[in-house]
């Protein structure tokens, strides 16, 4: 049973909605003012929200602000109840991110038809936490973004190019133009300092998406990308990534968390190059490369990897790694062959300190 949460100051206009709602057979939790409606939505977190605008304490736009600055609740669709019809109010809630607007006084079956749509369109995106890791998901993705009547058009030009080991797939200081989803392969990020030493900033692996920040902020790639392997890479067209992302709150939500996500690693790596030993960062790359591409049921995993690129993402010389990795091995931490490393005793290694 979907929850609903109805913010509306007039007392019977409150119930009478409250009993619409209830013999839809919706579950409905109602306040009746805008800071009680806040608090009552982090508590309850709905399935969709109603709110009036005109309302003491705190508005109904000042409502939609304080939802939309959450990450629990801003991609709850959110519907404005109104007496106001003025063109300059409906562009404002909009603008905002606010999903609908009914203008009071409204019909019954006005108010459950434009709820029922909202609820259907959420449960096209209930794929919790993250994108399914699969070229059909993403194509099952897509697809269900195309329920905006105005993305009809969004996968029809998206492309797929396979890259071979070490090619580049763009720059830094290339403009981007497409969104790029991983279908097969690894892929690396890295920078290059004055040196010409490069560290990597981040891995990519079978269901990732990579590029979207630059995307969002419209500005250059700040990185280079480089296949670590033969890879597979299928190209969304930015103007259709950007239309997709700018009208709808559940889309934009899903890359906003991905990127709050990234920016807390980022953190933590830079905290750990500062202050952790190289042994320590060798360990703990090893652990993240076994982390990130080992596949489910796997005993042991090989983790395939040059001593320049492992050095690349420890920040460290080539050499210093070599001689951890030979300390690892004669403590029979991981065992090598070639360019293979496999880790035989993980825990050791998460509790290295040293």
């Amino acid at each position: 049973m979907a929850k609903i949460a109805v913010i509306e100051d007039n007392a019977e206009m409150r119930e009478n909605i409250k009993e619409i709602l209830v013999l839809a057979d919706y579950d409905v939790v109602t306040a009746e003012d805008g800071k009680k409606g806040v608090e009552l939505i982090k508590a309850e977190l709905p399935d969709l929200i109603l709110c009036d605008i005109m309302m003491p304490e705190l508005d109904g736009y000042g409502v939609l602000y304080m939802v939309s600055k959450n990450l629990k609740t801003a991609s709850i669709p959110f519907i404005f109840l109104t007496a106001k019809s003025e063109k300059e109010d409906f562009r404002k809630g909009m603008n905002m991110g606010a999903d609908d607007y009914i203008t009071k006084p409204f019909d019954d079956t006005e108010l459950l038809d434009s709820i029922e749509r909202r609820l259907n369109r959420l449960k096209q995106f209930k794929h919790e936490g993250k994108f399914e890791t699969t070229e059909q998901s993403l194509h099952s993705f897509i697809n269900d973004a195309k329920g905006l009547e105005q993305l009809k058009k969004l996968s029809n030009e998206k492309r797929v190019k396979k890259y071979n080991k070490k090619d580049t797939i763009y720059y830094e200081g290339d403009i981007p133009n497409f969104l790029y989803f991983v279908n097969t392969g690894k892929v690396k990020t890295y920078k290059m300092n004055r040196d010409g030493k490069e560290f990597v900033t981040n891995l990519y692996k079978k269901g990732d998406f990579l590029g979207y920040k630059s995307l969002i902020a419209d500005e250059a790639y700040e990185e280079t990308a480089a296949a670590l392997e033969n890879v597979e890479l299928t190209l969304i067209p930015k103007d259709d990534f950007l239309h997709l992302l700018y009208s709808s709150k559940e889309v934009s939500t899903k890359f906003i968390k991905m990127l709050a996500g990234s920016i807390d690693v980022k953190q933590q790596e830079l905290l750990n190059l500062a202050y952790d030993t190289v042994r320590k960062r060798v360990a703990d790359s090893l652990l993240k490369l076994e982390a990130k591409y080992k596949q489910e049921n796997q005993d042991h995993f090989n983790i395939a990897i040059s001593r320049d690129d492992l050095a690349s993402i420890v920040g460290t010389a080539t050499e210093s790694v070599i001689r951890t990795l030979s300390e690892f091995k004669h403590d029979g931490y991981i065992s090598v062959k070639g360019s293979n490393i496999t880790i035989l005793q993980p825990e050791k290694l998460k509790n290295f300190r040293f």
